[in-house]
């Protein structure tokens, strides 16, 4: 009798989900990537896998393509003792990241969510787990830049509006669920709420052939825990490293210099004014909290989002004493990589590997509720149908606006009317929400 608890992963990465899948009870099976380092990486890594041999594609995953795949990843998985029952990935997030350009998906069939969705019809696994950036549920399927919008351009077209790729991805969900009877749960889990020394948001999507609903609960807290444990901090994640060599990117010696000026647990806005202009250039005269520039951590603190180069301009992170970013090690030790874990290639392949992981307490806190599941073996009362598991999330998303303008001193046109007409006609598109259910239909 085969054992089914077995992983099929795509876009891998360096395994961070996969990991943290594994460590609930569940064995990797196979994982595709289309990135040779990472591939490598996993190589490495396999002894680390306690002798067990994925097997490993690298290729990038497309519509064109899916289906041969999944037949020779089925295929080549058939002589193991162990067949899969969650497919599992974190499609590229590029266009959607706050980090980025915010290009979003004017092909939506080139997106690795479609791909995936595709992937889970032909696999039908027991379960299904994605993972990706916050910043999807607000994309639009065609971005529109801030200084095109407002009184004197056009109104907003249906696929400008803000969240209108997320709910393109939400209306695929809803029919895979339907079509194919699973329950599909989404919503946001934050990595310090299960034990990561990292506050890091992303949006999860669970799904389950069964019918059931699920949804791991926080383990932790940041204020007032009631009965959870206290989010962890970046001292308590270093407790014990020894890393007296420290591989790390350095910082330009004018950032070493701002840095110097900054207290831990803050960031730019520290410096003296007359700094702050120089410091972080343009972004000074644009809006929004800017948060991300010249951040240095804090011991008491988990540490924010670990990003792909912790030298970014716009994504700066600095140790909470020394004057440099945090090293490779330290990096994978937030990302809660197991001791050990060797990444290939140089070291903006290394950053880039572990800022583009899944926490593994993610993995692990979705990894425990779906065995729980795969043990009882019952049928779930929710078949077919699409749930947000977070109802005051779904209430922000319904009454958010349609799309935003910039701050008033910023426009061609700064008279208060003109702009509220123009907005009052953007939102004569406003969609629909009937695709939505919430945790209170549970």
């Amino acid at each position: 009798m085969k054992n089914n608890n077995g992983i099929i992963s795509f876009f891998s990465g360096a395994l961070g989900l996969d990991l943290g899948l594994e460590k609930a009870g569940f064995e990797l099976l196979a994982a595709v990537d289309n990135d040779k380092f990472v591939i490598d990486t996993i190589k490495n890594n396999i002894p680390s896998l306690k002798g067990r041999e994925p097997v490993l594609y690298q290729e990038s995953l497309n519509a064109k393509n899916i289906r041969p795949i999944c037949k020779d990843i089925l295929h080549a998985v058939k002589t193991k003792n162990i067949v899969p029952s969650i497919l599992a990935g974190a499609p590229p997030c590029q266009p959607f990241s706050t980090a980025g350009k915010r290009m979003s998906m004017l092909d939506y069939r080139s997106t690795g969510i479609f791909v995936f969705i595709e992937a889970v019809k032909i696999i039908r696994p027991s379960f299904f787990v994605i993972e990706n950036v916050k910043g999807i549920i607000s994309a639009a399927k065609k971005h529109r830049p801030l200084s095109e919008r407002g009184p004197g351009f056009p109104p907003l077209s249906r696929e400008e509006e803000l969240g209108s790729a997320f709910f393109k991805i939400l209306k695929d969900l809803e029919n895979l669920a339907k079509e194919q009877e699973y329950c599909i749960s989404w919503g946001i889990m934050n990595a310090a709420d299960y034990g990561c020394p990292q506050s890091r948001e992303r949006l999860i999507i669970i799904g389950s052939l069964d019918g059931h609903y699920i949804w791991p609960q926080a383990t932790h807290a940041n204020a007032n825990p009631n009965g959870k444990r206290k989010w962890v901090t970046l001292k308590e994640a270093f407790k014990g490293l020894k890393d007296e060599r420290p591989v790390f990117k350095k910082f330009a010696s004018k950032t070493e210099c701002f840095f110097e000026k900054i207290p831990a647990g803050k960031n730019w806005k520290a410096l003296p004014i007359h700094m702050q202009e120089e410091a972080i250039g343009g972004a000074y005269n644009s809006w929004g909290g800017r948060s991300g520039f010249l951040r240095r951590l804090a011991w008491d603190k988990p540490a924010p989002t670990i990003t792909s180069c912790p030298t970014a301009r716009a994504t700066m992170l600095c140790h909470p004493t020394e004057i440099r970013p945090l090293s490779i090690r330290e990096c994978a030790i937030i990302q809660q990589f197991p001791d050990g874990w060797q990444f290939s290639g140089c070291m903006s392949q290394q950053y880039k590997q572990i800022g583009n992981a899944t926490p593994i307490a993610i993995g692990f806190a979705i990894g425990k509720e779906i065995m729980k599941i795969y043990k009882k073996g019952k049928q779930g009362a929710h078949k077919g149908k699409l749930i947000c598991a977070d109802k005051m999330l779904l209430k922000r998303i319904i009454e958010r606006p349609t799309t935003q303008l910039n701050p008033l001193k910023m426009r061609p046109n700064k008279n208060p009317a003109d702009a509220k007409t123009w907005l009052n006609n953007s939102n004569t598109n406003r969609r629909s929400f009937n695709i939505f259910s919430s945790v209170e239909d549970l």
